[in-house]
């Protein structure tokens, strides 16, 4: 198969359950062209490069053929898709309810009731023989947790899952343009991102100067040195939050699961010594993160990338889980080890976009799978690979049903 069909096999569901076979062969190409004009990075040291080099864009804007469905959106795009210094106002002004030095103690504060939640949830089904760790409690706890730290109703949650699966279903990469269930992916992607905007907008006036605990309140109500978002502003931001806000904290305790149980070793590690969790998260954003790919990067200008030159205006897609699997970086990368030490990751990307939820999806990470490490000795999943979701970029188990071995 040649290399410019590279990303094409990549993005194919048939890879989904284990796409880290196509990675290496990435890595062997270096920088790879696809037949669209894009190209993908995929070694460690020229993804850690670019992530911080301010002549990549992360504006689709300044793509020279940007994608037109995405140029189209009614709304303006999340702080992850302008440049500085818009991104750099954006998300100070996000920043201050969510984390330091404006509120150093919300997350810390969440602690107690994320515990509250992940104990609810396994009593639910800690007598059961099978239960499906994404449905049963991968899915339920970051989207409880996101949900009370935005302020949005718990009743409203099945319809935030149903817009949310949609908008996640049109992350999808098809091979051909005129692809029509990719374009009724698209269509239904974007119909959904605008009632979503829409709920979240209207949820937010009625927090204005009538303003309860949460972070919707705080961004309609408190100004800083940096003034209010607008509500335009407001509502691309909001909808950022609510679906970054859960669903890669879905992948990560999902892939965790999967991970434990197939490595009874380190199953058996981390039930003797819990203390590791934290080092065991890191390992596993390494080693199955849930965000695989950054793929609307531009140059600003012509570039030269491991001997390759990337025009301006190229589209540039960094595969982040092939760089954490770069044998030129990390020691045995293929292997999964819980006390791994050396580990500067990609799984929160890094440079100024590095991901802004990043405190909060460790602390939910770490309470979850140290509680739910106790109740999967003697378990093995129901089909393994489990099926895994569509897309290829927010990697993880649609499904991982498991059951008394």
């Amino acid at each position: 198969m040649r290399p410019d069909t590279l990303f094409q096999r990549i993005t194919d569901y048939a890879n989904r359950a284990d796409p880290y076979p196509l990675y290496a062969e990435l890595r062997e190409n270096g920088v790879t062209r696809q037949t669209d004009g894009g190209y993908l990075v995929g070694t460690y040291q020229e993804i850690a490069e670019l992530l911080h080099d301010p002549r990549i864009s992360s504006d689709i804007g300044n793509r020279t053929d940007p994608d037109e469905d995405i140029l189209r959106r009614p709304d303006p795009p999340a702080f992850i898709g302008v440049d500085d210094p818009e991104h750099d106002r954006l998300r100070r002004i996000t920043m201050r309810p969510f984390g330091p030095p404006h509120s150093p103690g919300r997350i810390d504060a969440l602690r107690a009731d994320i515990t509250r939640i992940t104990d609810d949830l396994i009593g639910s089904f800690r007598d059961k023989d099978r239960i499906d760790v994404v449905d049963d409690f991968a899915y339920p706890l970051p989207v409880t947790v996101i949900c009370r730290l935005l302020g949005v109703p718990f009743e409203d949650v099945p319809l935030i899952r149903a817009w949310t699966n949609a908008i996640i279903a049109s992350f999808d990469f098809a091979p051909e343009k005129d692809d029509r269930d990719h374009q009724e992916r698209l269509r239904a992607g974007m119909e959904a991102r605008i009632a979503m905007a829409e709920y979240l907008g209207g949820l937010a006036d009625t927090r204005r100067d009538r303003p309860t605990d949460d972070m919707l309140s705080a961004l309609v109500n408190d100004a800083g040195p940096d003034g209010r978002l607008t509500r335009e502003e407001l509502k691309s931001t909001a909808t950022l939050l609510l679906i970054a806000g859960h669903e890669t904290t879905v992948n990560l305790i999902a892939n965790g699961a999967l991970t434990l149980l197939r490595l009874p070793q380190a199953l058996r590690l981390l039930r003797d010594r819990p203390e590791l969790m934290p080092n065991a998260v890191e390992e596993l954003l390494r080693y199955e993160p849930p965000v695989h790919m950054l793929p609307q990067r531009t140059p600003l200008t012509d570039i030269e990338v491991a001997g390759v030159t990337i025009p301006k205006g190229a589209r540039l897609i960094l595969m982040l889980a092939s760089g954490n699997r770069d044998p030129l970086r990390f020691k045995d990368p293929d292997h999964f080890d819980p006390t791994r030490e050396d580990n500067q990751h990609f799984g929160f990307g890094s440079g100024v976009h590095n991901c802004f939820g990043a405190p909060l999806a460790r602390v939910e990470a770490q309470i979850a799978l140290s509680a739910l490490v106790p109740h999967l000795a003697g378990l093995r999943p129901a089909e393994d690979p489990p099926p895994y979701r569509r897309s290829a970029l927010l990697r993880g188990p649609r499904h991982l049903v498991i059951e008394r071995a």
